[in-house]
């Protein structure tokens, strides 16, 4: 497997005065968030390809053994997966998508989402979690059968589907290829007008491939990192052994 982790976000609301650097090096108890995720990963360096964008020069100093990929705008997350491809070459496997920001998601959570997508033989596997605490997540929409149906972000949810308590954590394991080519298949037909990732998962399925979630107890470890607020809440968390 390969990993590609999503760090290239400068983290505007995360802005204070005496602090530049990107929002995946902002620190949690002395450490960098991208550190917390890097460690919890089923992949090593030489696995691992970071999307880097504002202010690089502090992710590539910070771990220089990793491949990194620049995303110099920021058109969202389908993106900078996208901006990944060319690193990983001809690389013919499954690789897992995560994001930077996100310290809290534990090792075996990681496993457990590659397990499951190894055992289905789907194209792609979403990973979803149920959580009590309000967060502005897409939610996992469903068909008539239980499977996965799409994404619907929360900006773009209908009051009714604000309802759904199922999340997209925005972690996801896909067949290397075919997520390749579904990519440049990503519009901005959105209300942020950028190329969501989350889109990956319902180009597949129209294609005809098998599309699957891996739906676990998250919880906490949904949170992402992206005001003071949730950094302070984050730092609480990992104090009381969060990860």
């Amino acid at each position: 497997m390969r990993s590609i982790v999503l760090a290239a976000g400068k983290g505007t609301r995360l802005a204070q005065e005496g602090v530049d650097r990107p929002k995946a090096m902002r620190l949690a108890r002395g450490k960098p968030l991208l550190g917390y995720v890097l460690d919890a990963l089923p992949t090593g360096p030489e696995d691992t390809v970071i999307v880097v964008g504002y202010k690089k020069e502090y992710i590539t100093a910070a771990f220089p053994a990793y491949s990194f990929a620049e995303q110099t705008e920021q058109l969202g997350t389908g993106h900078a997966a996208l901006c990944a491809v060319p690193v990983l070459g001809d690389y013919d496997g499954d690789v897992l998508i995560c994001c930077g920001d996100m310290p809290l998601v534990r090792a075996e959570t990681y496993a457990a989402l590659a397990a499951a997508h190894e055992r289905s033989g789907a194209a792609c596997t979403v990973l979803s979690g149920v959580t009590d605490r309000p967060m502005s997540f897409g939610r996992v929409l469903r068909d008539g059968e239980g499977g996965f149906d799409r994404i619907v972000e929360d900006r773009d949810c209908t009051p009714e589907q604000k309802k759904i308590r199922e999340l997209n954590s925005g972690i996801l394991c896909a067949d290397f290829r075919k997520m390749a080519s579904a990519l440049r298949e990503l519009r901005t037909d959105n209300a942020q007008h950028e190329y969501y990732l989350t889109d990956l998962p319902v180009i597949l399925k129209a294609r005809g491939e098998k599309v699957g979630v891996c739906s676990l107890p998250m919880d906490d470890q949904l949170i992402g990192v992206n005001t003071p607020a949730e950094l302070a809440l984050v730092e609480e968390l990992l104090k009381g052994g969060g990860n």
